[in-house]
Order: C-alpha cells, then sequence, then structure tokens
C-alpha cells in the first residue's frame, strides 16, 4: 500500500516551453512553430540575446482555442482543406 497525503504539492506544469515542447505537443515540425510566431499567429518572447524562445503555456492554450474556431468556421463555409477518402482514391487506369 502506498502512502498518499492529500497535502502533497503536485509538480505545476512548465509555464514556459520550448519551441521544440511546443512542436512536440502540436505533433508538427519546429519550423512550423517558428513559422507561426514569425507570423504573429503564436506570441513568443525571445530570452536572452541567443535565439532561446519561449512561448507561455496560456498562450499555447489561446492559440489552440482559436485554431478550433477557426476550424469550424472553414469547416462551415466548406473550406477544410481536408480531402476526404474518396478523393484520395485512385482513379480508374486508362
Amino acid at each position: 500500500m502506498t502512502d498518499h497525503f492529500p497535502d502533497e504539492e503536485q509538480p505545476k506544469p512548465l509555464r514556459f516551453l520550448t519551441l521544440q515542447q511546443v512542436a512536440d505537443e502540436l505533433n508538427t515540425k519546429y519550423s512550423t512553430i517558428r513559422a507561426l510566431i514569425a507570423a504573429g499567429e503564436l506570441p513568443a518572447i525571445q530570452i536572452g540575446g541567443r535565439g532561446q524562445w519561449r512561448i507561455e503555456r496560456a498562450k499555447l492554450e489561446d492559440y489552440i482555442v482559436g485554431a478550433y474556431a477557426k476550424a469550424r468556421t472553414d469547416i462551415a463555409r466548406g473550406e477544410t482543406g481536408v480531402q476526404s477518402a474518396a478523393h484520395d482514391a485512385p482513379g480508374p487506369v486508362e
């Protein structure tokens, strides 16, 4: 039996994430995160002068909420950019 103390503090999630951590969390490439920052879509801060960028977890969550909202709007307009499996199937060979 393990001892569990309700007063034990759980580790706090990191407030700031590296670009690689954000890329991993979104299951995308590091370069995609850099592009989102450069486009102003994902707020980030530079730490020091050596190209160390960090994204606040709250800003990442805001970005995700906004991305879902945009996806809903795009779907409602029929602008998903996602093809159905029928479009991906090869056609008849002539």
